[in-house]
């Protein structure tokens, strides 16, 4: 009995330690849209037959998880199906400001040309010097290192390590980016609508204690 015991735990502890998919592969069950003007989430984002997240990149707004996350890893996979444009990953989307179409958050940029660049959106805050100008909108702390972006039409990967206030992010393996206390240093999870067309895949999150 013992022995069967502890084989269930180490089942259990192996399955709670394991990446989710945050897509169900079938419909939207779990997120929310946000836009301006309002739109239907169908004509926003649509389910590809194997499983791909199809994006029409408008209206402006955001797609987000309705739980909220604090310590993880988030694999996510992207591309641009068409002429390569702008987009972002949204980090700790804030509650109090899902209304907005740029809400409270830390953006990971997937722009193209600006992959791993961290923008503290609205009233968010990182400890690290931006490398825009004093005073500029869009507020920028640029990726740190080579350009490890992919042609466009290709598949990159992004992961994210979120934990406890600190943030790191690797494009295709590399290291673009580092920030810490960052706030807010929890929330929802979001990709980005700004005009242009892409796709998602294996958007996976794995807890960490």
């Amino acid at each position: 009995m013992k022995k069967l015991l502890g084989v269930l735990i180490l089942a259990v502890s192996a399955h709670n330690a394991g990446a989710v998919s945050l897509f169900n592969g079938r419909d939207f069950s779990g997120w929310e849209l946000q836009t301006t003007p309002a739109a239907a989430l169908e004509d926003a984002f649509r389910v590809l037959p194997d499983g791909v997240i199809a994006s029409a990149g408008m209206p402006s707004g955001f797609l987000a998880t309705r739980e909220s996350y604090r310590n993880y890893k988030l694999h996510v996979e992207w591309r641009w199906t068409g002429k390569p444009g702008n987009g972002g990953v949204l980090l700790h989307i804030s509650p109090g400001t899902f209304d907005r179409v740029w809400p409270v958050s830390l953006q990971v940029q997937t722009k193209f040309g600006a992959v791993g660049d961290l923008l503290p959106m609205a009233a968010g805050s990182f400890s690290e010097p931006l490398t825009s100008a004093p005073g500029a909108e869009t507020r920028i702390k640029a990726h740190t290192a080579a350009d490890s972006e992919k042609p466009a039409g290709e598949w990159n990967a992004c992961d994210i390590v979120s934990r406890d206030g600190t943030v790191e992010v690797t494009v295709n393996g590399v290291l673009q980016n580092r920030v810490s206390q960052v706030s807010p240093a929890s929330g929802r999870i979001g990709f980005q609508l700004e005009g242009t067309p892409y796709e998602l895949r294996r958007v996976e999150l794995t807890p960490l204690n």
